[in-house]
Protein backbone atom coordinates (compact mmCIF):
# COMPACT_ATOMS: atom_id res chain seq x y z
CA UNK A 1 0.00 0.00 0.00
CA UNK A 2 1.01 3.61 -0.88
CA UNK A 3 2.28 5.75 2.07
CA UNK A 4 0.02 8.89 2.43
CA UNK A 5 2.28 11.82 2.24
CA UNK A 6 0.47 13.05 5.86
CA UNK A 7 1.52 9.18 7.05
CA UNK A 8 4.83 10.06 5.99
CA UNK A 9 5.17 13.41 7.69
CA UNK A 10 3.66 11.84 10.88
CA UNK A 11 5.86 9.36 11.52
CA UNK A 12 9.27 10.08 13.21
CA UNK A 13 11.27 6.86 12.03
CA UNK A 14 10.18 8.01 8.33
CA UNK A 15 13.71 10.14 8.45
CA UNK A 16 11.26 13.24 6.95
CA UNK A 17 11.68 14.93 10.20
CA UNK A 18 14.92 15.13 9.67
CA UNK A 19 15.14 16.07 6.43
CA UNK A 20 13.27 19.10 7.11
CA UNK A 21 14.56 19.83 10.24
CA UNK A 22 12.23 19.23 12.46
CA UNK A 23 13.02 18.33 16.53
CA UNK A 24 9.79 17.52 19.05
CA UNK A 25 12.25 18.03 21.87
CA UNK A 26 14.60 21.12 20.34
CA UNK A 27 15.47 22.11 23.84
CA UNK A 28 15.77 18.44 25.31
CA UNK A 29 13.45 15.66 26.29
CA UNK A 30 10.86 15.95 29.11
CA UNK A 31 12.26 14.94 31.90
CA UNK A 32 11.05 11.29 33.56
CA UNK A 33 10.49 12.38 37.33
CA UNK A 34 8.91 15.74 36.41
CA UNK A 35 6.03 16.12 39.08
CA UNK A 36 2.35 15.80 37.09
CA UNK A 37 -1.00 16.74 37.91
CA UNK A 38 -2.31 13.82 39.53
CA UNK A 39 -5.84 12.50 38.39
CA UNK A 40 -8.45 13.69 40.23
CA UNK A 41 -11.29 12.03 42.29
CA UNK A 42 -14.55 11.11 40.22
CA UNK A 43 -17.73 10.22 41.50
CA UNK A 44 -20.35 7.94 40.36
CA UNK A 45 -23.67 8.96 39.50
CA UNK A 46 -25.14 7.27 42.48
CA UNK A 47 -22.65 8.89 45.07
CA UNK A 48 -23.49 12.57 44.44
CA UNK A 49 -25.50 14.35 47.12
CA UNK A 50 -29.10 15.03 46.36
CA UNK A 51 -28.38 18.99 46.76
CA UNK A 52 -25.64 20.71 45.75
CA UNK A 53 -25.12 24.85 46.67
CA UNK A 54 -23.96 25.28 42.78
CA UNK A 55 -23.75 22.63 40.21
CA UNK A 56 -21.07 23.73 37.28
CA UNK A 57 -21.19 22.66 33.52
CA UNK A 58 -18.13 21.54 32.25
CA UNK A 59 -15.04 22.35 33.38
CA UNK A 60 -13.31 24.09 30.56
CA UNK A 61 -11.65 27.90 31.26
CA UNK A 62 -15.11 29.12 32.75
CA UNK A 63 -16.18 26.23 34.17
CA UNK A 64 -12.95 25.17 36.23
CA UNK A 65 -12.71 28.96 37.28
CA UNK A 66 -16.28 29.36 38.58
CA UNK A 67 -16.10 25.81 40.57
CA UNK A 68 -12.80 27.31 42.53
CA UNK A 69 -14.28 30.61 43.09
CA UNK A 70 -17.41 29.17 44.29
CA UNK A 71 -15.38 26.00 46.31
CA UNK A 72 -13.65 28.92 48.17
CA UNK A 73 -16.66 30.91 49.04
CA UNK A 74 -17.63 27.87 51.06
CA UNK A 75 -20.35 26.27 48.65
CA UNK A 76 -21.12 22.82 48.31
CA UNK A 77 -20.12 22.69 44.18
CA UNK A 78 -20.16 19.51 41.75
CA UNK A 79 -18.59 19.77 38.57
CA UNK A 80 -20.48 18.03 35.59
CA UNK A 81 -17.65 16.93 32.75
CA UNK A 82 -18.70 15.29 29.42
CA UNK A 83 -15.84 14.08 28.79
CA UNK A 84 -12.62 12.21 30.42
CA UNK A 85 -10.00 12.87 32.43
CA UNK A 86 -6.47 12.21 30.18
CA UNK A 87 -2.55 12.46 31.99
CA UNK A 88 -0.25 14.09 30.69
CA UNK A 89 1.06 10.72 29.22
CA UNK A 90 -1.88 9.19 28.67
CA UNK A 91 -2.07 10.43 24.91
CA UNK A 92 0.26 9.67 21.75
CA UNK A 93 1.57 13.07 19.87
CA UNK A 94 -0.12 12.19 16.81
CA UNK A 95 0.64 14.21 14.18
CA UNK A 96 -2.47 13.35 12.46
CA UNK A 97 -5.13 13.44 14.99
CA UNK A 98 -4.91 16.29 17.37
CA UNK A 99 -6.60 19.40 18.64
CA UNK A 100 -3.93 21.82 15.88
CA UNK A 101 -4.21 19.82 12.89
CA UNK A 102 -8.41 18.98 12.26
CA UNK A 103 -8.26 17.18 9.06
CA UNK A 104 -7.89 13.56 11.25
CA UNK A 105 -9.88 14.47 14.38
CA UNK A 106 -8.49 13.66 17.36
CA UNK A 107 -8.19 10.71 20.12
CA UNK A 108 -9.92 12.37 23.01
CA UNK A 109 -13.72 13.21 21.96
CA UNK A 110 -16.24 10.76 23.13
CA UNK A 111 -18.51 9.52 20.32
CA UNK A 112 -22.13 9.87 20.01
CA UNK A 113 -22.16 13.57 19.94
CA UNK A 114 -22.50 14.73 16.56
CA UNK A 115 -23.81 18.24 15.46
CA UNK A 116 -26.42 19.33 12.49
CA UNK A 117 -25.98 21.79 9.82
CA UNK A 118 -28.10 23.03 6.66
CA UNK A 119 -28.14 20.19 4.06
CA UNK A 120 -29.89 19.79 0.30
CA UNK A 121 -32.42 17.79 2.41
CA UNK A 122 -33.28 20.20 5.34
CA UNK A 123 -30.19 19.07 7.25
CA UNK A 124 -26.84 17.13 7.68
CA UNK A 125 -25.53 15.58 10.84
CA UNK A 126 -21.28 16.43 10.92
CA UNK A 127 -18.80 14.71 13.37
CA UNK A 128 -15.83 16.13 14.91
CA UNK A 129 -13.10 15.65 12.67
CA UNK A 130 -15.31 18.02 9.78
CA UNK A 131 -14.65 21.64 9.88
CA UNK A 132 -18.32 22.51 10.08
CA UNK A 133 -18.83 20.63 13.74
CA UNK A 134 -16.74 24.17 15.19
CA UNK A 135 -14.87 21.94 17.51
CA UNK A 136 -13.42 21.92 20.88
CA UNK A 137 -11.72 19.77 23.41
CA UNK A 138 -14.02 17.62 25.21
CA UNK A 139 -12.41 16.47 28.37
CA UNK A 140 -11.46 18.02 32.18
CA UNK A 141 -10.00 21.25 31.58
CA UNK A 142 -11.58 21.76 27.85
CA UNK A 143 -9.92 23.75 25.42
CA UNK A 144 -7.27 24.46 28.32
CA UNK A 145 -5.80 21.01 28.20
CA UNK A 146 -4.59 21.85 24.83
CA UNK A 147 -4.95 25.61 23.85
CA UNK A 148 -1.93 27.37 22.77
CA UNK A 149 -2.29 29.46 25.78
CA UNK A 150 -2.54 33.07 24.45
CA UNK A 151 -3.76 34.91 27.51
CA UNK A 152 -4.47 38.49 26.28
CA UNK A 153 -6.46 41.34 27.85
CA UNK A 154 -9.32 42.52 25.61
CA UNK A 155 -8.59 46.13 25.32
CA UNK A 156 -10.66 48.99 27.08
CA UNK A 157 -12.00 49.90 23.17
CA UNK A 158 -13.06 46.54 22.47
CA UNK A 159 -16.04 46.68 25.48
CA UNK A 160 -17.51 49.82 23.03
CA UNK A 161 -17.30 48.67 19.33
CA UNK A 162 -20.71 50.23 18.73
CA UNK A 163 -19.86 53.30 20.27
CA UNK A 164 -16.63 53.54 18.38
CA UNK A 165 -18.14 52.23 14.58
CA UNK A 166 -21.92 52.53 14.78
CA UNK A 167 -23.61 49.06 13.70
CA UNK A 168 -23.07 48.20 10.41
CA UNK A 169 -26.29 47.47 8.46
CA UNK A 170 -27.11 43.66 9.22
CA UNK A 171 -24.97 43.58 12.42
CA UNK A 172 -25.88 43.04 15.75
CA UNK A 173 -22.95 44.75 17.22
CA UNK A 174 -23.31 46.49 20.72
CA UNK A 175 -21.67 47.60 23.45
CA UNK A 176 -20.64 45.62 26.10
CA UNK A 177 -22.65 46.29 29.66
CA UNK A 178 -19.39 46.59 31.94
CA UNK A 179 -15.98 48.16 30.93
CA UNK A 180 -12.72 47.07 30.57
CA UNK A 181 -12.50 48.82 34.53
CA UNK A 182 -15.17 46.67 35.55
CA UNK A 183 -13.46 43.74 34.33
CA UNK A 184 -9.55 44.28 35.54
CA UNK A 185 -9.60 43.15 38.74
CA UNK A 186 -10.66 40.07 37.69
CA UNK A 187 -8.37 39.74 34.74
CA UNK A 188 -5.49 40.25 37.64
CA UNK A 189 -6.66 37.62 39.79
CA UNK A 190 -6.56 35.05 36.75
CA UNK A 191 -3.37 36.03 35.78
CA UNK A 192 -1.74 35.63 39.17
CA UNK A 193 -3.97 32.34 40.50
CA UNK A 194 -3.93 30.64 37.41
CA UNK A 195 -0.11 31.74 36.30
CA UNK A 196 0.97 34.55 33.15
CA UNK A 197 3.96 34.84 31.73
CA UNK A 198 4.23 37.95 30.08
CA UNK A 199 5.33 41.89 29.25
CA UNK A 200 2.57 44.83 28.99
CA UNK A 201 2.44 46.12 25.44
CA UNK A 202 1.82 49.69 25.08
CA UNK A 203 -2.00 50.96 24.52
CA UNK A 204 -3.55 48.36 26.72
CA UNK A 205 -5.72 49.04 29.00
CA UNK A 206 -4.27 50.00 33.09
CA UNK A 207 -3.16 46.95 35.29
CA UNK A 208 -3.20 46.77 39.18
CA UNK A 209 -0.07 44.96 38.67
CA UNK A 210 2.38 43.67 36.51
CA UNK A 211 2.37 39.50 35.28
CA UNK A 212 3.54 36.81 37.57
CA UNK A 213 6.29 35.67 35.08
CA UNK A 214 8.81 36.85 32.92
CA UNK A 215 7.98 36.05 29.28
CA UNK A 216 9.96 33.45 27.47
CA UNK A 217 13.50 34.85 25.55
CA UNK A 218 12.62 35.75 21.96
CA UNK A 219 12.74 33.23 19.58
CA UNK A 220 15.09 33.47 16.22
CA UNK A 221 11.82 34.17 14.68
CA UNK A 222 10.84 36.85 17.25
CA UNK A 223 14.02 38.70 17.17
CA UNK A 224 13.76 38.78 12.49
CA UNK A 225 9.99 40.22 13.49
CA UNK A 226 10.84 42.72 16.03
CA UNK A 227 13.60 43.89 13.93
CA UNK A 228 11.22 44.44 11.25
CA UNK A 229 8.04 45.79 13.34
CA UNK A 230 11.17 48.29 14.60
CA UNK A 231 11.70 49.64 10.90
CA UNK A 232 7.70 50.21 10.41
CA UNK A 233 7.81 51.90 13.89
CA UNK A 234 5.22 49.80 14.92
CA UNK A 235 5.17 48.85 18.73
CA UNK A 236 5.51 45.14 19.49
CA UNK A 237 6.23 42.77 22.24
CA UNK A 238 5.93 39.41 23.88
CA UNK A 239 2.91 36.92 23.78
CA UNK A 240 1.73 36.33 27.53
CA UNK A 241 1.13 33.15 28.01
CA UNK A 242 -0.41 30.79 30.55
CA UNK A 243 2.40 28.62 30.91
CA UNK A 244 5.13 27.93 33.37
CA UNK A 245 8.43 29.91 32.40
CA UNK A 246 9.08 28.60 35.69
CA UNK A 247 8.68 26.16 38.30
CA UNK A 248 5.46 27.16 39.92
CA UNK A 249 3.15 25.93 42.71
CA UNK A 250 5.04 23.01 42.71
CA UNK A 251 4.73 22.40 38.81
CA UNK A 252 7.77 22.31 36.27
CA UNK A 253 8.18 25.33 33.96
CA UNK A 254 8.06 24.52 30.20
CA UNK A 255 10.23 22.30 28.21
CA UNK A 256 9.69 24.52 24.60
CA UNK A 257 8.87 21.70 22.71
CA UNK A 258 7.94 21.89 19.28
CA UNK A 259 4.46 20.02 19.52
CA UNK A 260 2.22 22.34 22.25
CA UNK A 261 -0.97 23.55 21.22
CA UNK A 262 -3.03 20.95 20.18
CA UNK A 263 -1.32 18.21 22.51
CA UNK A 264 -1.14 17.15 26.08
CA UNK A 265 1.98 19.20 27.84
CA UNK A 266 4.47 16.50 28.55
CA UNK A 267 5.63 17.91 32.03
CA UNK A 268 1.89 19.47 33.04
CA UNK A 269 3.48 23.33 32.45
CA UNK A 270 0.34 24.47 30.80
CA UNK A 271 -1.94 26.58 33.21
CA UNK A 272 -5.44 24.97 31.88
CA UNK A 273 -7.93 24.92 34.44
CA UNK A 274 -7.44 20.98 34.71
CA UNK A 275 -3.93 21.89 36.52
CA UNK A 276 -4.71 24.91 38.29
CA UNK A 277 -7.90 26.02 39.86
CA UNK A 278 -9.94 22.95 39.19
CA UNK A 279 -7.63 20.65 41.40
CA UNK A 280 -8.08 23.58 43.87
CA UNK A 281 -11.73 23.32 43.86
CA UNK A 282 -11.56 19.89 44.36
CA UNK A 283 -8.85 20.29 47.28
CA UNK A 284 -11.65 22.42 48.72
CA UNK A 285 -14.42 19.97 48.92
CA UNK A 286 -15.70 20.19 45.20
CA UNK A 287 -17.18 17.14 43.60
CA UNK A 288 -16.21 15.99 40.22
CA UNK A 289 -17.93 13.29 37.51
CA UNK A 290 -16.98 12.71 34.27
CA UNK A 291 -18.38 10.85 31.36
CA UNK A 292 -21.55 12.74 32.17
CA UNK A 293 -24.18 14.87 30.59
CA UNK A 294 -26.39 16.94 31.81
CA UNK A 295 -30.08 16.65 29.39
CA UNK A 296 -31.95 19.34 30.92
CA UNK A 297 -31.97 22.18 34.14
CA UNK A 298 -34.73 24.12 35.47
CA UNK A 299 -34.97 27.42 37.63
CA UNK A 300 -36.31 25.31 40.19
CA UNK A 301 -32.73 24.25 40.76
CA UNK A 302 -33.22 20.80 39.08
CA UNK A 303 -30.19 19.12 37.05
CA UNK A 304 -30.72 16.37 35.33
CA UNK A 305 -27.69 13.99 34.84
CA UNK A 306 -27.13 11.21 32.16
CA UNK A 307 -24.35 8.57 33.06
CA UNK A 308 -23.05 4.97 32.71
CA UNK A 309 -26.82 4.41 30.97
CA UNK A 310 -28.81 5.86 33.50
CA UNK A 311 -30.27 9.26 35.06
CA UNK A 312 -30.44 11.31 37.85
CA UNK A 313 -32.49 14.49 38.81
CA UNK A 314 -30.14 16.39 41.34
CA UNK A 315 -31.00 19.94 43.02
CA UNK A 316 -29.23 22.67 43.11
CA UNK A 317 -29.15 26.59 44.61
CA UNK A 318 -27.36 27.82 41.68
CA UNK A 319 -26.81 26.59 37.74
CA UNK A 320 -23.73 27.61 36.23
CA UNK A 321 -23.67 26.54 32.61
CA UNK A 322 -19.85 26.38 31.19
CA UNK A 323 -20.04 23.90 27.85
CA UNK A 324 -18.73 26.28 25.67
CA UNK A 325 -21.45 28.83 23.07
CA UNK A 326 -22.34 25.99 21.38
CA UNK A 327 -23.58 23.39 24.08
CA UNK A 328 -24.88 26.10 26.28
CA UNK A 329 -27.31 27.87 24.43
CA UNK A 330 -28.55 23.94 23.26
CA UNK A 331 -28.68 23.26 26.71
CA UNK A 332 -30.87 26.48 27.37
CA UNK A 333 -33.16 25.65 24.41
CA UNK A 334 -33.56 21.23 25.66
CA UNK A 335 -34.84 23.17 28.87
CA UNK A 336 -36.89 25.93 27.40
CA UNK A 337 -34.87 28.36 29.08
CA UNK A 338 -34.10 31.83 27.87
CA UNK A 339 -35.48 34.35 25.59
CA UNK A 340 -34.67 34.75 21.83
CA UNK A 341 -31.34 35.82 22.15
CA UNK A 342 -30.38 32.68 23.24
CA UNK A 343 -28.69 30.67 20.66
CA UNK A 344 -27.72 33.78 18.20
CA UNK A 345 -24.63 36.24 17.08
CA UNK A 346 -22.29 33.03 17.25
CA UNK A 347 -18.96 34.35 16.25
CA UNK A 348 -15.03 32.99 16.63
CA UNK A 349 -12.05 34.56 14.76
CA UNK A 350 -11.57 34.67 11.27
CA UNK A 351 -7.97 34.52 10.59
CA UNK A 352 -5.56 36.68 8.84
CA UNK A 353 -3.27 33.96 8.05
CA UNK A 354 0.40 35.17 5.95
CA UNK A 355 3.93 33.22 5.03
CA UNK A 356 6.99 34.42 4.57
CA UNK A 357 9.78 32.89 2.56
CA UNK A 358 13.00 34.39 3.73
CA UNK A 359 16.72 33.32 2.50
CA UNK A 360 18.05 31.91 5.47
CA UNK A 361 16.85 30.06 8.17
CA UNK A 362 15.38 31.48 10.56
CA UNK A 363 13.39 28.81 12.62
CA UNK A 364 14.98 27.52 15.90
CA UNK A 365 12.44 25.56 16.93
CA UNK A 366 11.28 26.42 19.99
CA UNK A 367 8.15 26.47 21.47
CA UNK A 368 5.63 27.34 22.16
CA UNK A 369 6.41 29.84 19.41
CA UNK A 370 4.76 32.99 19.78
CA UNK A 371 7.03 35.23 21.28
CA UNK A 372 6.43 38.48 19.43
CA UNK A 373 3.09 40.18 18.51
CA UNK A 374 1.78 44.07 17.65
CA UNK A 375 -1.32 45.27 18.66
CA UNK A 376 -0.88 48.27 17.39
CA UNK A 377 -3.66 47.57 14.70
CA UNK A 378 -6.49 47.03 16.65
CA UNK A 379 -8.74 50.04 16.51
CA UNK A 380 -8.31 53.32 14.14
CA UNK A 381 -7.85 51.17 10.84
CA UNK A 382 -9.54 53.68 8.45
CA UNK A 383 -12.18 52.01 6.81
CA UNK A 384 -12.31 49.28 8.64
CA UNK A 385 -14.77 47.92 11.64
CA UNK A 386 -12.13 47.21 14.72
CA UNK A 387 -9.06 45.45 13.86
CA UNK A 388 -7.30 42.66 15.79
CA UNK A 389 -3.63 42.02 16.18
CA UNK A 390 -0.72 40.45 14.40
CA UNK A 391 1.99 37.85 15.70
CA UNK A 392 3.85 34.80 14.54
CA UNK A 393 2.22 31.82 15.05
CA UNK A 394 3.31 28.95 17.04
CA UNK A 395 5.71 25.52 15.52
CA UNK A 396 4.17 23.93 12.67
CA UNK A 397 3.98 20.47 12.97
CA UNK A 398 5.43 18.58 9.62
CA UNK A 399 1.89 17.65 8.73
CA UNK A 400 0.57 21.12 8.92
CA UNK A 401 3.13 22.80 7.12
CA UNK A 402 2.86 20.19 4.21
CA UNK A 403 -0.86 20.76 4.29
CA UNK A 404 -0.79 24.40 4.77
CA UNK A 405 2.15 26.32 4.59
CA UNK A 406 4.05 25.17 1.10
CA UNK A 407 4.07 28.09 -1.01
CA UNK A 408 1.40 29.27 -3.80
CA UNK A 409 1.92 27.20 -6.58
CA UNK A 410 3.27 23.65 -5.01
CA UNK A 411 1.67 20.65 -6.26
CA UNK A 412 1.35 18.77 -3.05
CA UNK A 413 0.44 15.56 -4.97
CA UNK A 414 3.19 16.66 -7.36
CA UNK A 415 7.02 15.43 -6.74
CA UNK A 416 8.38 19.18 -6.27
CA UNK A 417 6.29 18.67 -3.06
CA UNK A 418 9.15 16.97 -0.76
CA UNK A 419 11.79 19.28 -2.14
CA UNK A 420 10.00 22.08 -1.61
CA UNK A 421 8.93 21.33 2.40
CA UNK A 422 12.69 20.67 3.08
CA UNK A 423 13.85 23.78 1.81
CA UNK A 424 10.85 25.89 3.45
CA UNK A 425 10.38 24.54 6.53
CA UNK A 426 13.48 26.57 8.68
CA UNK A 427 12.78 29.40 6.29
CA UNK A 428 9.46 30.03 6.78
CA UNK A 429 7.64 32.72 9.36
CA UNK A 430 3.87 32.61 9.39
CA UNK A 431 2.06 35.60 10.62
CA UNK A 432 -1.50 35.29 11.96
CA UNK A 433 -3.81 37.50 13.39
CA UNK A 434 -6.98 36.89 14.61
CA UNK A 435 -10.52 39.70 13.11
CA UNK A 436 -12.29 41.53 15.39
CA UNK A 437 -15.78 39.99 14.07
CA UNK A 438 -18.69 41.54 14.17
CA UNK A 439 -21.75 39.61 15.16
CA UNK A 440 -25.04 39.25 13.44
CA UNK A 441 -27.82 37.28 14.81
CA UNK A 442 -28.41 34.87 11.83
CA UNK A 443 -25.23 33.20 12.52
CA UNK A 444 -26.87 31.06 15.14
CA UNK A 445 -27.40 27.86 17.09
CA UNK A 446 -30.70 25.90 17.14
CA UNK A 447 -31.59 22.21 17.91
CA UNK A 448 -31.78 20.07 15.35
CA UNK A 449 -35.17 19.08 13.89
CA UNK A 450 -33.58 15.16 12.55
CA UNK A 451 -30.17 14.74 14.29
CA UNK A 452 -29.66 13.52 17.64
CA UNK A 453 -27.36 12.12 19.92
CA UNK A 454 -26.48 8.85 21.57
CA UNK A 455 -29.10 9.51 24.36
CA UNK A 456 -31.61 10.83 21.56
CA UNK A 457 -31.68 14.07 22.23
CA UNK A 458 -31.73 16.50 19.64
CA UNK A 459 -27.99 18.26 19.28
CA UNK A 460 -27.07 21.47 18.07
CA UNK A 461 -28.16 23.06 14.84
CA UNK A 462 -25.66 25.48 13.34
CA UNK A 463 -26.20 28.25 11.08
CA UNK A 464 -25.90 31.45 9.10
CA UNK A 465 -22.18 33.47 7.82
CA UNK A 466 -20.58 35.35 9.53
CA UNK A 467 -20.51 39.35 8.83
CA UNK A 468 -19.28 40.71 5.30
CA UNK A 469 -16.87 43.55 7.35
CA UNK A 470 -14.94 40.99 8.62
CA UNK A 471 -13.43 40.08 5.01
CA UNK A 472 -12.80 43.58 4.80
CA UNK A 473 -10.87 43.53 8.57
CA UNK A 474 -9.36 39.98 7.14
CA UNK A 475 -7.86 41.88 4.09
CA UNK A 476 -6.43 44.70 5.77
CA UNK A 477 -4.64 42.66 8.64
CA UNK A 478 -3.58 40.38 6.03
CA UNK A 479 -2.00 43.09 3.94
CA UNK A 480 0.08 44.27 7.08
CA UNK A 481 1.11 41.10 8.25
CA UNK A 482 2.57 41.31 3.89
CA UNK A 483 4.22 44.43 5.33
CA UNK A 484 5.65 42.87 8.54
CA UNK A 485 7.03 40.17 6.82
CA UNK A 486 9.09 42.17 3.80
CA UNK A 487 10.24 44.61 6.61
CA UNK A 488 11.82 41.88 8.13
CA UNK A 489 13.41 40.71 5.14
CA UNK A 490 11.25 37.94 3.81
CA UNK A 491 11.85 37.40 -0.10
CA UNK A 492 8.27 36.35 -0.71
CA UNK A 493 5.01 36.10 0.93
CA UNK A 494 1.71 34.46 0.28
CA UNK A 495 -1.41 33.86 2.32
CA UNK A 496 -2.91 30.92 3.16
CA UNK A 497 -5.97 30.55 1.15
CA UNK A 498 -8.58 33.55 0.23
CA UNK A 499 -11.08 34.53 3.28
CA UNK A 500 -14.39 33.53 2.21
CA UNK A 501 -17.81 34.15 4.29
CA UNK A 502 -18.25 31.59 6.41
CA UNK A 503 -19.73 30.47 9.99
CA UNK A 504 -17.28 31.10 12.55
CA UNK A 505 -16.96 29.20 16.00
CA UNK A 506 -14.53 26.59 16.53
CA UNK A 507 -12.19 26.97 19.30
CA UNK A 508 -13.13 30.75 19.99
CA UNK A 509 -16.50 30.02 19.80
CA UNK A 510 -18.32 32.76 21.53
CA UNK A 511 -21.53 35.28 21.70
CA UNK A 512 -24.67 32.94 22.09
CA UNK A 513 -25.86 34.08 25.20
CA UNK A 514 -24.82 37.38 25.52
CA UNK A 515 -24.91 39.48 28.21
CA UNK A 516 -26.86 43.38 28.05
CA UNK A 517 -28.24 45.99 30.14
CA UNK A 518 -31.29 44.72 29.19
CA UNK A 519 -32.99 41.78 27.90
CA UNK A 520 -34.42 43.51 24.40
CA UNK A 521 -30.21 43.32 24.12
CA UNK A 522 -29.26 39.93 24.80
CA UNK A 523 -29.99 36.88 27.08
CA UNK A 524 -27.86 37.71 30.57
CA UNK A 525 -27.58 40.50 32.77
CA UNK A 526 -24.44 42.52 33.10
CA UNK A 527 -23.22 39.69 35.74
CA UNK A 528 -24.26 36.43 33.75
CA UNK A 529 -27.37 35.41 34.91
CA UNK A 530 -29.83 34.51 32.63
CA UNK A 531 -32.83 36.81 32.02
CA UNK A 532 -35.80 35.63 33.52
CA UNK A 533 -34.45 33.37 35.89
CA UNK A 534 -33.27 33.39 39.70
CA UNK A 535 -30.56 30.79 39.45
CA UNK A 536 -29.10 29.71 36.16
CA UNK A 537 -25.84 31.77 35.16
CA UNK A 538 -23.63 31.59 32.34
CA UNK A 539 -19.55 31.59 32.71
CA UNK A 540 -18.40 30.53 29.42
CA UNK A 541 -17.64 32.51 26.46
CA UNK A 542 -21.19 32.90 25.54
CA UNK A 543 -21.24 36.17 27.38
CA UNK A 544 -19.24 37.75 25.20
CA UNK A 545 -20.65 40.64 23.13
CA UNK A 546 -17.80 41.10 20.82
CA UNK A 547 -15.12 38.53 20.99
CA UNK A 548 -11.94 41.00 20.71
CA UNK A 549 -9.42 40.97 18.83
CA UNK A 550 -6.95 38.62 20.50
CA UNK A 551 -7.36 34.76 21.76
CA UNK A 552 -10.03 35.32 24.31
CA UNK A 553 -9.24 32.45 27.00
CA UNK A 554 -7.95 35.08 29.64
CA UNK A 555 -11.55 37.33 28.86
CA UNK A 556 -13.55 33.82 29.44
CA UNK A 557 -11.74 33.47 32.53
CA UNK A 558 -11.98 36.85 33.89
CA UNK A 559 -16.02 36.60 32.97
CA UNK A 560 -16.21 33.39 35.04
CA UNK A 561 -14.78 34.79 37.85
CA UNK A 562 -16.71 37.68 38.13
CA UNK A 563 -19.75 35.46 37.23
CA UNK A 564 -19.32 33.13 40.14
CA UNK A 565 -18.23 35.87 42.62
CA UNK A 566 -21.66 37.88 41.87
CA UNK A 567 -23.65 34.23 42.09
CA UNK A 568 -21.65 33.79 45.71
CA UNK A 569 -22.92 37.33 46.60
CA UNK A 570 -26.96 36.54 45.52
CA UNK A 571 -27.15 33.28 47.55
Amino acid sequence: MTRSPLDFYADPDSGAWEEIGFDPYPAGRPPVDVPLVRRPPARALRDLRDRYDAIVVGSGAGGGVAAFVLARSGASVLVVERGSWFGARDLAADHVRNHRFFFGGDLDTPSGHPRAVPGDDGEAAVEYDDLRYHHNAITVGGGTRFFGAQAWRFLPDDFRMASLYGVPEGSALADWPITYDDLEPFYDQVEWELGVAGRAHSGEGPRSRDYPMAPFPPTAEAAVLAAGAETLGWPSGAVPLLLNTEPRNGRAACIRCGQCVGFICPVDARNGTHSTVLPRALELGADLITEAQVIRISDDGEVEIAAGGTSRTLRAGRIVLAGGAVETPRLLQLSGLGNDWVGDCLQGHLYANVFGMFDADVHDGLGPGPSVATRHFSHGNDGVVGGGLLGHDFVKIPTMHYALGLPAGVDRAGPDARRALAESYRRTINIQGPVHEVPTRDARVRLASTVTDRLGLPVARLEGLQHPEDLRTCDFLSARAEEWLHASGAVRTWRMGAASRGLSGGQHQAGTARMSDSPRHGATDPNGRLWGTDRVHIADASLHVTNGGANPVLTVMALAWRTAAHAVAAG
